[in-house]
């Protein structure tokens, strides 16, 4: 099994409630993926409750059967739909893949 973890840091926004709309948008986004693309065998996101500056906001868990089936999931036109939303609203990422 493959396990895909991403940190996400949300852009600087006008307040926290719009900071707020954005990161569920997002958070909601990614948890519909696990009815859409077959080859995603879990998923889970998890929204940072710590505001300290250098923490990042959202980390998404998701496990693959193999290396093939994460890149079917980095190619899948629903995938790449999120990716495009996620892109708009975040100022940085961080991945880590690795086998468990």
């Amino acid at each position: 099994m493959i396990k895909h973890v991403v940190l996400f840091k949300l852009k600087e926004f006008e307040n926290e409630d719009q900071k707020a709309v954005v990161r569920n948008k997002i958070n909601h986004a990614l948890l519909a993926l696990k009815d859409k693309i077959k080859v995603l065998k879990y998923i889970e996101v998890g929204q940072n409750y710590e505001l300290i500056t250098a923490s990042c906001d959202i980390c998404l868990i998701t496990h693959f059967e193999t290396l093939s089936d994460l890149e079917v999931y980095r190619i899948h036109p629903e995938h790449l739909k999120v990716f495009e939303l996620i892109k708009a609203n975040t100022s940085s990422r961080a991945v880590v893949d690795f086998e468990f």
